[in-house]
């Protein structure tokens, strides 16, 4: 970790309990500072300097298509952290830019940007307040970036609405939401259900040294995630759920082989804005 690196995360409790987009704001852009410096020596191998990764069960944009032809395409990726996807889009021809809550992984993409010579242009941003004009884009994604640390899902929703050209592509990854039944564990306890799927309270972790909140992920069911995409204007044309593929041995938080062998770790949907 160099002088720039952020410190290393407090102790904290878990609790329920209701949060505005402020709070969530104002907790997860610090959070994913102190925690990019990990997040990228644990997971960068694996995600690529230019790779495009849906989530830790490794299925990739070349395999799924999911975003279509990039070619020539205006491309922002919401929740960008080090630019890896937006970097294979550009790759691949795209016009790819980024935008992420965290500076500490805005500057992990102008490092891989330097190293690699693929240069993705970002912006410090939230998803609820996309500094882009209207119609500016042809495809917005997101691999689990944003959605899920965002309390005003439906102004979220509807910022990339209002930025996508009519006819445009939008698609993203989130933890599977079936998986909030379950505890976040990667072993055999993680395959008990204990919670409600129907209850959408946050999981909000509070730093015991300060009593301020300092982490927060918001529920939705697969029923809200499409009433919230039609109300906008979408038409969706995919929902996969990947399985885990055999022999990978990768352990990512509650992401691990004997989970996924038997629940989805993962979903991620794709639609279209109507014309």
């Amino acid at each position: 970790m160099d002088a720039d690196a952020a410190p290393a995360h407090p102790p904290v409790r878990v609790e329920r309990r209701p949060v505005d987009e402020a709070e969530s704001r104002h907790a997860n852009g610090p959070d994913w500072d102190r925690y990019a410096d990990e997040y990228q020596a644990t997971h960068g191998e694996f995600l690529g300097d230019a790779g495009f990764v849906w989530g830790p069960e490794g299925l990739t944009e070349a395999e799924a298509g999911i975003l279509g032809d990039v070619t020539g395409k205006d491309v922002l990726e919401v929740g960008s952290g080090a630019g890896q996807c937006s970097r294979w889009v550009r790759d691949r021809g795209g016009r790819s830019y980024g935008l992420d809550l965290s500076h500490r992984q805005l500057q992990h993409s102008r490092r891989i940007d330097l190293d690699t010579g693929i240069v993705v242009p970002s912006v410090l941003g939230t998803a609820t307040h996309l500094p882009f004009a209207d119609d500016t884009f042809d495809v917005v994604f997101s691999s689990f970036g944003a959605l899920q640390f965002v309390a005003d899902i439906e102004r979220a929703v509807a910022e990339t609405a209002r930025v996508l050209r009519p006819g445009g592509r939008y698609a993203f990854s989130i933890t599977h939401p079936t998986r909030w039944m379950f505890p976040d564990d990667p072993g055999e306890p993680g395959l008990v259900a204990s919670q409600s799927y129907w209850d959408r309270t946050p999981y909000v972790e509070i730093d015991d040294l300060t009593g301020v909140v300092s982490y927060v992920e918001h529920h939705r069911t697969l029923g809200d995630w499409v009433a919230l995409l039609a109300g906008a204007g979408f038409r969706i044309t995919d929902l996969l759920e990947p399985e885990w593929p055999e022999g990978h041995d990768r352990v990512w938080g509650g992401w691990s082989g004997t989970r996924g062998r038997y629940t989805p770790g993962t979903a991620i949907f794709g639609a279209e804005l109507r014309d």
